[in-house]
């Protein structure tokens, strides 16, 4: 390049930071003349008037748009039917899951190769003294005995009983319960850190001093220890009421160790115990990061950890009272900014740099990840096409004028179409003649049989690229045997020239401006494979937010939270932030192109269903993790091009592939899907509790 194209790139680059520069002053002008507009509504005495007629009004439009949002009167009966089998589920998690009486001595006497003793630290601060009673008895009544509390008192004078108690239940413990009084109150992070200094055991355990354990979770853990090595471990846990862990308020189930969850949540939570080398002579908890101490100590101890096993059953119950955390984060607003800054050192711990945490709707300390691109590789957006001008028009159009990156190329793989439609409309993005080109190279490849490719002489391979009439690079590329959805865009991938593919269907239509930086952000990342969007259908409700393997009356794979309107928060918040999925949907799936060719691609035995699945299953053995992002939205007009898979062929065909899936993904699909929790059914989409008969 010579010194005058340097300079007209430069000139370019110029001017579009100058338009984007004008753009941005104009919306800040606007934003000043609408909020100086409304200042000056809220100031006025009619309006202060009438605040209790348009809290009425406000309320009805509340209740229309819970009713829209559920799907209508089927929705609310779909809620309803949901709440119910929540609560049939919830007798299966409370007292009834406690062992009996046999169950109970069998625990007691098994007898481990590793019988590791676990010191459990709980600070003490003022707790009630019912709450310190049943924490108690909770440790107390544990099935597996080689246990050690640790009891650290911070608590004041008018709260002695708080010793008397412990000293109490010391004396019955056989030197398993060591307490001591503080001389002043450290708050959590050094009262625990005090706990710490008390214990001996080989594992740590963190309680709350107002919670209780589920009599069985330390056997529970002691055995995965020993069977699976285990150096890090949790479980399901709800928050309860009324003193009583049946009246459960939300109980949650996780899924296993998920990087990008745990960053944006602190998912984890309760019930930690990790092998005490994890601390590798640090801390354990921060003060710096009080009130958000927990989330801190897993993201540093979880990096450390080589095998963290999530136990899933419910065996923590999370007391919830004024003042505690699982009452609200209003009663420690310190919480939020402590947890950003948690997330932003072990951010910063793992090379990334400017990047911005944001809380979300879902919750304050639910946070929205925005990670730095590194440069601006190209992206080659490959569509599969025959026919519905219609839609790719509606696809293409909304890629060039909503999209804020603009190093893309779009490359069309044309599958057999037949409309002068679509001939037109290729014409018009080619800026030449489609039949005229068409023919040209019909003829060059009988001349050159190095442009087709492969012995089966119905598959021929043209090419024809032009700067199209929008201003962005367009490729055509003419695949002309039986429709093979993997094929088709393994033909496409071929003559990308992107460092990146974006595939996507042709029945979609951008709604996020930003949404290929969205998911740039996450596949460009060494330690992932595909990163997938958010999809909706034209009512605007969901039709992908992740993939499940094993969900569905094929036991094959499905998308959770389907036909939940757009702005549902999702099971615990899980619609509003970046997380990790076994799989994403190939309708717009974005991957390193050297990574799509390291694993062959879409595999070509899988036609029309399960590609995909199979593909984001292909990265995930390369020990890779899959994306999807809330953040990165699109309308999926789905089928509109090739229609329901619902006739007799069509279902024999899906009948088929889900076979060979099943057969070759058989370990995987029994292990069960590992951002799945096991206690879901997965005859629903919606996280739908099993009912144990």
């Amino acid at each position: 390049m010579d010194d005058m194209d340097y300079k007209e790139a430069y000139e370019q680059e110029h001017l579009k930071c100058a338009d984007l520069a004008g753009r941005i002053a104009d919306l800040e002008a606007k934003n000043e003349e609408l909020e100086w507009k409304l200042n000056r509504i809220k100031k006025n005495p009619l309006w202060k008037a009438s605040k209790p007629a348009r809290n009425c009004v406000h309320w009805v439009i509340r209740q229309r748009d819970r009713l829209k949002n559920c799907g209508g009167p089927r929705g609310v009966l779909h809620k309803l039917d949901y709440k119910k089998r929540e609560r049939e589920a919830m007798k299966q998690f409370g007292t009834e899951s406690f062992p009996d009486k046999e169950q109970a001595e069998s625990e007691r006497n098994t007898v481990f190769p590793h019988m590791v003793k676990i010191s459990i630290l709980v600070p003490l601060w003022n707790n009630r003294r019912e709450f310190q009673i049943e924490m108690l008895d909770s440790v107390m009544n544990q099935t597996y005995g080689n246990w050690e509390l640790c009891l650290a008192d911070g608590s004041d004078e008018e709260h002695s009983y708080i010793g008397d108690i412990c000293r109490e239940y010391a004396a019955k413990a056989d030197g398993r319960i060591v307490y001591r009084h503080l001389e002043k109150n450290d708050g959590i992070s050094g009262n625990t850190n005090a706990c710490l200094a008390m214990a001996t055991g080989e594992y740590i355990g963190l309680l709350d001093q107002d919670d209780i354990l589920h009599p069985s979770v330390l056997f529970e853990y002691v055995k995965a220890i020993n069977e699976q090595g285990a150096d890090y471990l949790y479980c399901d846990e709800t928050t309860f009421k009324s003193g009583d862990i049946n009246h459960m308020l939300t109980m949650h189930f996780k899924p296993d160790y998920a990087p990008d969850n745990l960053r944006a949540n602190n998912y984890i939570c309760h019930f930690s115990v990790f092998k005490r080398t994890l601390l590798d002579g640090n801390e354990l908890f921060r003060t710096k990061y009080d009130g958000s101490q927990d989330h801190d100590m897993i993201l540093r101890l979880t990096d450390n950890a080589k095998k963290i096993v999530h136990v899933p059953r419910l065996m923590y119950y999370w007391r919830s009272h004024a003042g505690s955390v699982a009452s609200g984060i209003d009663a420690k607003p310190y919480a939020i900014e402590a947890a950003k800054g948690a997330v932003a050192e072990h951010l910063r711990k793992h090379g990334y740099e400017h990047f911005k945490i944001e809380s979300t709707r879902a919750f304050e300390t639910i946070f929205r990840i925005r990670y730095q691109i590194i440069g601006t590789p190209k992206i080659s957006i490959v569509i599969a096409n025959k026919d519905h001008a219609d839609d790719l028009r509606r696809c293409i159009t909304s890629i060039v004028e909503k999209s804020t990156y603009d190093n893309y190329e779009i490359v069309i793989v044309e599958n057999n179409s037949t409309t002068k439609e679509i001939r037109d409309y290729y014409s018009e993005l080619l800026g030449f003649d489609y039949d005229t080109a068409l023919a040209e190279c019909l003829a060059s490849a009988e001349e050159n049989k190095t442009v087709c490719e492969g012995e089966n002489s119905d598959l021929g391979v043209i090419t024809a690229e032009a700067e199209g009439l929008a201003g962005f690079k367009v490729k055509l590329v003419i695949f002309k045997g039986t429709f093979n959805y993997s094929a088709v865009n393994n033909l496409g991938v071929k003559y990308a020239s992107g460092e990146y593919i974006l595939l996507l269907n042709n029945d979609t239509e951008v709604i996020t401006v930003n949404w290929m930086e969205e998911l740039l952000m996450y596949a460009q990342r060494e330690d992932v494979g595909a990163a997938g969007a958010k999809l909706y259908y034209g009512d605007k409700t969901i039709q992908h937010a992740g993939v499940v393997i094993g969900l569905g009356a094929h036991r094959t794979a499905g998308h959770t939270h389907y036909k939940q309107h757009r702005q549902n928060l999702g099971y615990m918040g899980r619609l509003c932030y970046a997380q990790n999925v076994t799989a994403v949907t190939g309708a717009c799936l974005l991957v390193k192109k050297s990574l799509y060719e390291s694993v062959g691609g879409l595999d070509e035995g899988f036609a029309i269903s399960l590609n995909d699945v199979d593909f984001c299953l292909k990265l995930r053995e390369k020990g890779l993790l899959n994306v999807f992002t809330p953040f990165a939205e699109l309308y999926h007009y789905e089928s509109v091009s090739r229609g329901l898979d619902d006739n007799g062929e069509k279902a024999e065909r899906y009948n088929r592939e889900s076979a060979l899936f099943r057969e070759k993904w058989k370990k995987q699909l029994e292990a069960g899907d590992p951002y799945y929790n096991p206690n879901f059914s997965l005859d629903r989409s919606d996280f739908s509790l099993k009912i144990q008969q």
